[in-house]
C-alpha cells in the first residue's frame, strides 16, 4: 500500500515538473510526431481586427518561441489558449501573471517582422506597454519603417533602443542581413532573412533546428508580376538546403482569389499565382516526397464584407482545382496548433 502511494506521488511530481517547469521539454508522444510546433494567433490579411498575420513558432525540444508577424497578439493568445492550442507547452508558473502573461513573458523569445504594414504589427504595438525585454528582427529597411512610422513617441512610445529618443529600451532591435544565417535569442532556431516583391520590402525567414527547416513568407507578389525574381531565389535556396535538410512546413500567403486582376494585387498572392511559384519550387526539389510530406499553411486571406462572399472557401476550391502535385494546403484558421 505504502509503495503503490509512493509510486502515484512520485508520478504526480513527474507530470507537474512537464506541466510547469521552466525549460521542461515536452514529451512527444504518438499525437506529436513532428519537430516544430506553430500556433496560428491570427490568419488573415484584414480587415477583421483581432485577426490579424501572427503565427508562433517553437522547436517541440524546448518551451521557447518565436513570433512570425504581430498583427495580433495578446488576442491571438487569449484565441489560442480557448481552443487549447499550448497543450504541449510546459507553460512556466508565474504567480504574478496570468497565463496569457506567462506566454508573452516567459515563452515568447522575440519577434520576426517581415515588413511595417500595420496588420503585421498592430499586436505588438498594443501589448508593448506591458510586454517584457525581447528582440525585434527584421531587415535594415523594415526596422527603419518601424522606427519612423510607429516608435516615434506620435504614433507610439518608442520602446525600442533606436530612432527618436528618449529610448525606452524595451526592445532590442537588430538588422538581419539577407541571406546571412543568425542565431535566434533565447531559442534554438536559427534564421535566414530574404527580400521579398511588395509595395513595402517585405521578407521572407527561413527558420532551422539541427537538419530542420521552415520558412514563413510576409506578403508577397508573385515573379511573373513583379518582376524582380525574389521569390525564385527562396526556391533555390531551399531545394539546396533539402538536399541535406528536411523542409518541415511553409506558410505563405493567399490574399486573392483567381478573379482578382493582375494589376490589383498590390504584391500579394491569388492561388493560381501560388501554384505557379510551387510548380517551379517542386521542379528544383530532388526528392519530391519532401515536396508532399511538408505542410503548405496559407495565410493573409483578405476579409470580406460582401454579402454572400466566401474568399476561405474559394480560395480552398481553387487550390484544390489545381493542386497537380498533390500538396498538402492547409488554410490558417486562429487558434489553430499544427505539429509540424
Amino acid at each position: 500500500m505504502q509503495r503503490n502511494i509512493h509510486i502515484l506521488f512520485i508520478t504526480a511530481l513527474i507530470v507537474s515538473f512537464q506541466l510547469y517547469g521552466e525549460q521542461t521539454p515536452v514529451s512527444i508522444n504518438s499525437e506529436t510526431k513532428g519537430v516544430f510546433e506553430l500556433v496560428t494567433l491570427g490568419s488573415t490579411g484584414g480587415i477583421q481586427d483581432g485577426n490579424l498575420s501572427a503565427f508562433l513558432l517553437r522547436t517541440l525540444s524546448e518551451p521557447n518561441y518565436i513570433a512570425l508577424d504581430a498583427g495580433t497578439l495578446t488576442n491571438g493568445i487569449n484565441v489560442a489558449l480557448n481552443n487549447n492550442a499550448f497543450k504541449y507547452l510546459p507553460v512556466h508558473s508565474d504567480p504574478t501573471l496570468s497565463t496569457t502573461g506567462e506566454i508573452l513573458h516567459h515563452h515568447i523569445k522575440g519577434y520576426l517582422i517581415s515588413h511595417g504594414h500595420l496588420d503585421h504589427v498592430a499586436g505588438l504595438l498594443v501589448a508593448s506597454p506591458e510586454d517584457n525585454n525581447k528582440p525585434i528582427y527584421g531587415l535594415k529597411s523594415v526596422n527603419q519603417t518601424m522606427s519612423d512610422t510607429y516608435f516615434n513617441w506620435q504614433a507610439w512610445a518608442n520602446f525600442t533602443d533606436r530612432g527618436k529618443p528618449p529610448f525606452l529600451n524595451k526592445y532590442q532591435v537588430i538588422d538581419l542581413v539577407p541571406q546571412q544565417t543568425a542565431n535566434l535569442k533565447g531559442t534554438q532556431l536559427k534564421v535566414t532573412a530574404f527580400s521579398l516583391s511588395h509595395p513595402l520590402e517585405s521578407t521572407a525567414f527561413v527558420i532551422e533546428y539541427e537538419d530542420n527547416l521552415f520558412v514563413y513568407f510576409g506578403d508577397t507578389g508573385p515573379d511573373k508580376v513583379e518582376k524582380q525574381g525574389k521569390l525564385a531565389i527562396v526556391w533555390e535556396y531551399l531545394a539546396k538546403q533539402m538536399r541535406t535538410k528536411q523542409l518541415r512546413g511553409v506558410v505563405i500567403e493567399v490574399s486573392f482569389a483567381n478573379s482578382q486582376p493582375d494589376n490589383l494585387l498590390f504584391g500579394h498572392l491569388t492561388p493560381k499565382w501560388l501554384l505557379s511559384e510551387m510548380h517551379y519550387f517542386y521542379s528544383l526539389v530532388a526528392d519530391k516526397q519532401q515536396m508532399k510530406d511538408m505542410k503548405v499553411i496559407i495565410s493573409h486571406i483578405k476579409y470580406s464584407l460582401k454579402s454572400g462572399i466566401n474568399p476561405r472557401l474559394k480560395i480552398q476550391q481553387e487550390l484544390n482545382q489545381g493542386n497537380t502535385h498533390g500538396l498538402k494546403f492547409i488554410l490558417a484558421k486562429q487558434g489553430q496548433l499544427l505539429i509540424l
